[in-house]
């Protein structure tokens, strides 16, 4: 008789919600989960900031939203903002790793996630974190004079003891953008998230606390958990993902950014996927609430945006389709 196959250690799947956009977003991305993943063993966790002295005004979410989220399964636990907060909300992804059960993996997923597939046919490898390789390259930007992207990179390898020619593609040409470990943070995942959660806070505050000479040109608004991302990943003995993770950014996950976009150039089975999700009563009675969702997907404007593009030929870059969209009154967000 075949030994059965041990079953998978369960992990937790986290992204963060508050008050104004990410709570609709946040019922988009739980409808989808569930509706991809009934049987999931794990937790769906959103991760809620509270209000304190890093808020102008209180982040919580709206008693209907988070209604109709615990009604589709998500779990709303709070954390606090103690670095980041109103002056950078991107930082709530590395705060709210602390709120997380410690040794449980997890995966982070931006807000702005659709799920079209179950994540059990995704191949992750917890001992070797990873993240989204959909992007592009918006960080550094090179001076004119100096210092290039090497420089740049290897300062901060440098800084926190890493080894820097081993994070290289070797395949890409020196001082080309894609050479770099250059990540979006739109997924990561690790085995531990007070691990990889307190050494992305501790990279993420000395860069922004003191940035040294090297990135004395660069923005780190909103680019600083881009910045540190890498760094942390490397760090723990990970990298670019491999084949086995395909089905994120593909078959199993989308990370839209906003729907006027995932009209614009993401397949039919995507958009099919968020008008199914989007369609229950008691999910349109909440979500038409939002402008974007309400003219987009509810009033069909998402439709003539989907017109203005050939999926096939897309513009080179997100900044040409958002300009497009634009010119025609049609971005919502």
């Amino acid at each position: 008789m075949a030994a059965r196959k041990p079953r998978p250690r369960a992990f937790n799947v986290l992204a963060i919600v508050q008050q104004g956009r990410l709570e609709y977003e946040a019922v988009v991305l739980a409808a989808s989960f569930r509706a991809q993943n009934p049987e999931f063993a794990g937790r769906l966790i959103l991760a809620e900031p509270q209000p304190g002295p890093r808020w102008k005004s209180d982040p919580r979410i709206s008693e209907p939203v988070r209604k109709l989220l615990i009604s589709l399964g998500a779990e709303i636990i709070p954390f606090e903002n103690r670095q980041f907060g109103q002056s950078y909300p991107y930082g709530n992804k590395i705060e709210a790793l602390a709120a997380l059960p410690a040794d449980v993996p997890f995966v982070f997923f931006d807000t702005d996630t659709l799920f079209t597939g179950p994540l059990a046919d995704v191949a992750f490898d917890f001992g070797r974190p990873s993240a989204s390789m959909r992007r592009e390259g918006t960080w550094p930007e090179v001076p004119l004079y100096g210092p290039g992207y090497g420089e740049i990179w290897k300062s901060l390898y440098d800084r926190f003891g890493l080894d820097y020619a081993s994070s290289l593609d070797l395949s890409q040409p020196d001082e080309y953008w894609a050479r770099y470990l250059y990540f979006n943070a739109g997924w990561f995942f690790y085995k531990d998230p007070a691990v990889f959660g307190q050494r992305f806070l501790d990279y993420a505050v000395a860069i922004r606390d003191d940035p040294t000479d090297a990135l004395a040109s660069q923005s780190l608004d909103p680019w600083l958990d881009q910045v540190a991302l890498p760094l942390v990943i490397h760090g723990l003995g990970g990298g670019r993902p491999g084949p086995g993770l395909a089905g994120l950014d593909g078959a199993v996950s989308c990370h839209y950014r906003t729907f006027p976009m995932l009209y614009a150039r993401e397949g039919d089975v995507v958009v099919e996927a968020l008008e199914q999700v989007t369609a229950p009563n008691a999910v349109k009675k909440v979500l038409k609430e939002w402008e974007p969702i309400k003219k987009i997907v509810y009033q069909g404007k998402g439709a003539k945006v989907r017109a203005m593009f050939d999926r096939d030929d897309l513009p080179r870059r997100e900044a040409m389709i958002r300009n497009r969209i634009k010119a025609e009154g049609l971005w919502f967000r």
